[in-house]
């Protein structure tokens, strides 16, 4: 088995470039820490990541990396896969698309437990809930969600370009200067970001433009036909309503105001159903629920949007809907941030800031009277205070 396994890593890894890493990522494989996860949507550059690891830390007797959908593997043991590999004087073992094989989370556990020398790296689905997982392996696992990719890590892969990382204090303070800046060193950087708005926060682009939206299409629907319901255990009858509520989503053309009852009626299902559902399409990150801002925990959504723009897109072409250019800013703009909220005044409110978008002619008459506001315009640069174009966004990380 060593020698099928080793034999097959040779011909992958010749194929592994080390032009473009994702240092973040790379940091957390390479920490100290003995089991380390990376999980996130089907297609994001995972295995990338794996590899890439291995790559530039190890020699190839070091480690062993095999995928578990490998049809020799499905059938082995990983623990006894490990016990071999560890007689042989291995030092680390990554397996790949780990939720693929039936008993991960026992094996894992036992694999740490019995061979303390050896480092283990794996990956899966950002539907595994591994910190939360039976078998005890949340205190002995470190996982990292990896994101699509930023406008910024877009524009170093695709285009060679590489821009500045911000941080959010920064674009508020001198969004002026940066824009300007940028824009004029960089003349296509607009244009880039509108064609990155539409195929550019998976690494598909590479390999084909073209077949851009039907991978992606391809990867969202076996979330929706095959991991949803294996993990979740929902049967196959209801999985109808998500592909129902995505339409919905769709069509409204708007970001999509959430009326949980009026939806519960149409669906045929009730009120705690849907709203598992939604929490469901919320951990595929395929939706990002939008919450209003409020001194309460509120856990109903107050509109909900897709997680990137491309899904949006990607969906917009297979349901043959026009896309709403107001629609990609709210998705784009929400997609920049881990915890933003809805709010009366404006668009979006991220801590003390409130923010209004819009195309480049955006006045500031919706939120004039508020301090600590924004405006946030579709534009290459600006030279108005407190106007911010929203492509700079995209280079914080």
């Amino acid at each position: 088995m060593i020698r099928y396994i080793r034999n097959k890593q040779i011909r992958v890894l010749k194929s592994i470039s080390l032009d473009f890493i994702r240092d973040k990522y790379l940091l957390k494989l390479q920490s100290s820490n003995r089991l380390v996860g990376l999980i996130g949507q089907r297609g994001v550059g995972k295995t990338t990541l794996l590899l890439q690891y291995l790559k530039s830390n190890f020699k190839a007797t070091e480690f062993l990396y095999f995928s578990a959908d490998d049809i020799y593997i499905v059938n082995s043991s990983i623990y006894d896969i490990a016990e071999e590999f560890v007689l042989l004087g291995g030092k680390v073992i990554v397996i790949d698309e780990v939720h693929k094989y039936k008993n991960w989370a026992i094996e894992l556990k036992s694999i740490y437990d019995s061979f303390p020398d050896l480092l283990v790296r794996f990956s899966g689905s950002s539907m595994l809930n591994i910190l939360n997982e039976k078998y005890d392996l949340s205190r002995r696992c470190v996982t990292s969600y990896v994101t699509p990719l930023s406008f910024r890590e877009y524009m170093k892969l695709a285009e060679k370009i590489e821009l500045p990382r911000l941080v959010f204090d920064d674009i508020l303070k001198n969004a002026s200067e940066l824009s300007s800046t940028l824009a004029l060193e960089n003349p296509t950087l607009y244009r880039n970001f509108l064609k990155y708005l539409q195929i550019g926060f998976y690494p598909f682009f590479i390999e084909d433009e073209e077949e851009y939206k039907n991978k992606l299409f391809n990867a969202l629907d076996k979330v929706i036909a095959e991991d949803i319901p294996s993990i979740n255990k929902i049967e196959y009858t209801h999985l109808s309503i998500f592909k129902k509520f995505i339409a919905k989503l769709i069509y409204s053309r708007v970001p999509f105001q959430v009326n949980v009852t009026a939806l519960s009626r149409e669906f045929g299902v009730s009120h705690p159903t849907l709203s598992t559902y939604l929490n469901i399409l919320e951990q595929t990150k395929i939706i990002r629920p939008i919450r209003k801002f409020s001194t309460k925990v509120s856990k109903k959504p107050e509109k909900l949007l897709f997680s990137n723009t491309n899904i949006l897109y990607t969906y917009a072409d297979e349901f043959g809907v026009e896309v709403e250019r107001g629609t990609v800013r709210e998705t784009f703009f929400a997609s920049c941030f881990e915890t933003i909220y809805y709010s009366d005044v404006g668009d979006f409110r991220v801590g003390e800031y409130v923010f209004e978008i819009g195309g480049k002619n955006k006045s500031f008459k919706q939120i004039k009277d508020l301090p600590n506001a924004y405006v946030v315009v579709d534009t290459d640069y600006t030279v108005e205070e407190n106007k911010i174009p929203l492509w700079l966004f995209g280079l914080m990380e």
